[in-house]
């Protein structure tokens, strides 16, 4: 109740600052995976804002940065950290940005529901069937594992662009932007959901949430990464197991990038405390997993002080991390 009055608080005080004036714009992009939460998040504060328009724009967490760098939007929404190229192109066009972490997201490997074989998969057959020597060699299921049949396997996966890519090429084949490149590619989890869907043969990965809303048109395949310290055996990515860090290494947080020059106008700052106050009902109702309490609050505390550069030092997406430790350690 104490939140939401805030929230209410925060609202209404940013209609008040408004006053007759025209409606103003806040422009979004990037990460397909962050996309459900900025739009949800989008929806409410449109409600007691009404003079505000947000546009929310899917172009990949890479896309996202891009425009971001040159200045052209807000906020990106971004599936792992900034990287060191794309803190290089802010640096040179005067962009100084906050990172925010939202929320933590796991990747789910995903197959059709008629597959009745794959019931479980190992990191080293991932990296067996992704890695770029996979290209032209890997071509069925029989391939992977003996015993599977020995059919086609075709492969579904986020565009070079997108950060789930990024992320999941360092935690699968230990070399991120390094897989094979005869697979069916899309930075709009969508186009890939409907994909398998479709194709009794098919496997893929993407953001849990997808897997989520689509659930009775796609069957999840648990992962065992061979540690007993997270869990023995396979591992089904749940909320619990994306929190409790047991879903490994296909756990990790997902972030939003806010402009400093940006936050300077009253509506974007309200957008941010907004998000962030809205984070812990949006973010599981949208398919994802919440941070901690104090993880949200000292991501307010970095919005509101504008406390600019990457907890990440600028190295890009870190497989295994736990985001309350850096925001912990960000704010000493």
């Amino acid at each position: 109740m104490a939140r939401t009055l805030a929230t209410l608080g925060l609202s209404a005080a940013f209609l008040v600052s408004c006053g007759s004036k025209d409606t103003t714009l806040i422009k979004a992009d990037g990460s397909s995976t962050v996309y459900p939460i900025t739009e949800a998040v989008a929806e409410q504060f449109k409600k007691s804002n009404p003079k505000v328009n947000i546009t929310v724009g899917i172009s990949g967490t890479g896309g996202g940065f891009k425009k971001f760098c040159a200045g052209e939007i807000d906020l990106a929404d971004a599936s792992r950290p900034i990287k060191p190229t794309e803190e290089e192109a802010c640096k040179k066009s005067g962009v100084e940005y906050i990172e925010v972490p939202v929320a933590y997201d796991g990747i789910a490997i995903v197959v059709h529901p008629s597959n009745d074989w794959a019931k479980s998969i190992t990191t080293e057959e991932l990296k067996k069937l992704w890695e770029p020597e996979a290209q032209g060699k890997i071509k069925k299921w029989s391939d992977v594992r003996a015993g599977w049949p020995d059919k086609e396997i075709h492969l579904f996966g986020a565009g070079v662009d997108s950060g789930t890519y990024d992320y999941f090429s360092e935690a699968i084949t230990k070399k991120e932007k390094s897989t094979r490149g005869d697979y069916t590619s899309s930075e709009d989890d969508n186009v890939l959901v409907q994909g398998i869907a479709n194709d009794p043969l098919a496997l893929g990965f993407f953001g849990i949430a997808y897997f989520e809303e689509n659930k009775e048109r796609l069957k999840v395949v648990p992962v065992d990464d061979g540690k007993s310290d997270n869990g023995d055996g396979p591992i089904t990515p749940t909320a619990t197991t994306v929190r409790d860090g047991t879903y490994q290494p296909l756990s990790r947080p997902i972030f939003i990038y806010l402009s400093k020059k940006s936050l300077e106008r009253p509506e974007v700052m309200a957008l941010g405390k907004f998000y962030l106050a809205e984070a812990p009902k949006l973010v599981p109702e949208v398919g994802y997993v919440p941070l901690q309490p104090k993880a949200y609050e000292l991501a307010t505390a970095r919005v509101e002080k504008k406390l600019t550069g990457s907890l990440f030092a600028g190295k890009g997406g870190q497989v295994g991390v736990s985001i309350e430790d850096v925001l912990e350690k960000g704010a000493q």
